[in-house]
């Protein structure tokens, strides 16, 4: 165990500064952002995990999430491009941007808008929640898929832009288990 240990000490010992940048909970902005408005949509998907990572991890997945187009530079600091009109074009005044902060194949994807559409209603608001998205394999084959949406102000915009996400998560959501429903010959939720 201190063989496995002992490289990570020499290096803070090597460079005592190399924590400074490993945000402390008792800054204002950590506490501000533990205190922070949330929300969490959960659902069953009838598919197994490695089913349901393709949703989150591949162009053709973000269209059964309900997006006309998407294009994906998978890869931490990448962009997860959307587009929900179908005569739109990527990259366009109504692409929805979204940058992905971390991942963890094939349970749990962070990601933050870059840059929303043109026409969205929330001109600040969007600069600092984050979600995340996690996978939960269970026992029957099926996926449990848990949607946390973090760091919403608890101004009147980002309230209200707080309203708008938790329909549209559970939208998106109802429309990912729709279609394994429909894939796999069950009823839809």
């Amino acid at each position: 165990m201190a063989i496995l240990v002992l490289p990570f000490v020499l290096a803070l010992a090597a460079a005592p500064s190399a924590l400074s940048a490993v945000p402390s909970p008792a800054t204002p902005a950590a506490r501000s952002a533990l205190a922070a408005p949330s929300h969490v949509e959960e659902g069953i998907v009838d598919a197994p995990i490695d089913e349901v990572w393709k949703v989150w991890s591949t162009p053709e997945g973000w269209r059964i999430s309900g997006v006309a187009k998407a294009d994906l530079d998978f890869r931490p600091g990448g962009l997860i491009r959307t587009h929900y009109r179908e005569d739109g074009v990527l990259g366009d005044d109504g692409t929805i941007e979204n940058r992905i902060l971390a991942y963890e194949p094939p349970r749990m994807l962070a990601i933050q808008i870059a840059r929303p559409p043109a026409t969205f209603p929330f001109k600040n608001a969007w600069k600092e929640p984050w979600t995340v998205i996690t996978l939960t394999e269970l026992a029957d084959g099926r996926t449990r898929v848990r949607v946390a949406s973090v760091g919403f102000g608890a101004d009147e915009e980002s309230q209200t832009m707080l309203g708008f996400f938790e329909k549209g998560n559970r939208w998106t959501l109802d429309k990912i288990r729709q279609h394994f429903a429909e894939r796999h010959g069950a009823p839809s939720p």
